[in-house]
């Protein structure tokens, strides 16, 4: 074994240690005041309503029923915040793009989401979803340069990769590639997951143990 190869057995086994202890709800925030108190470090999971963010942080814990999943763009409605052992905070933010709500509210949740990214101290990533079937949408690219200009690391995952075929796949992320080239905050490793199948889910636990290792916790 080399020794990157042995360095990405250790974060892998890093990441499953990670998740596979205790995983609590936390908080609800609808709003910048009712935010609770920065504790450690902190992930957030961001992207479009119905992308599948509450499934893969099921996925994540190995707990069906953490975060709530539902068929309906816009369930999600504020910041959910769960504790992740005694280090991490992994937070649900509401999905952007179409929801079954009004449109006083849609523009309420985009600026708690814009309020929480730029004032979030202990903030080390946003994990960016995209649904692999359809890929970058616009809507995608304005909240990327949202992150790029306040400074915010974020990386792209792709959700339902059990959906597409291999030579799609390699396609899929060699555009996205190409998108994100000249992109300030972005971390170059683009992840494809499936809660379905589990595919990529090892190996986002490990994206998250790196980033818990560089940040000394």
């Amino acid at each position: 074994m080399t020794q990157q190869e042995q360095e990405d057995a250790a974060l892998a086994e890093s990441g499953r240690l990670l998740f596979a202890g205790a995983a609590d709800f936390v908080a609800a925030a609808p709003s910048l005041g009712t935010l609770p108190a920065m504790d450690g470090v902190e992930i957030a999971f961001a992207g479009r309503s119905n992308v599948g963010k509450s499934s893969l942080v099921n996925a994540l814990t190995g707990r069906n029923t953490l975060a709530r999943t539902s068929h309906t763009p816009g369930r999600t409605q504020q910041l959910n915040f769960f504790r992740i052992g005694e280090r991490l905070t992994l937070v649900d933010m509401p999905g952007y793009g179409y929801a079954a709500v009004g449109k006083e509210k849609v523009e309420a949740w985009t600026d708690l989401i814009h309020a929480y990214l730029k004032g979030r101290a202990n903030l080390a990533r946003v994990f960016m979803l995209i649904d692999s079937r359809h890929g970058l949408k616009g809507i995608d690219t304005d909240v990327l340069d949202g992150l790029d200009k306040a400074a915010v690391s974020y990386q792209i995952v792709l959700t339902k990769g059990d959906a597409l075929k291999k030579s799609e796949i390699d396609a899929r992320i060699a555009g996205i590639q190409a998108a994100l080239a000249r992109r300030p905050a972005a971390y170059p490793q683009i992840l494809l997951t499936s809660s379905r199948d589990d595919r990529g889910v090892p190996e986002l636990r490990a994206a998250v143990a790196r980033l818990m290792a560089e940040r000394g916790a």
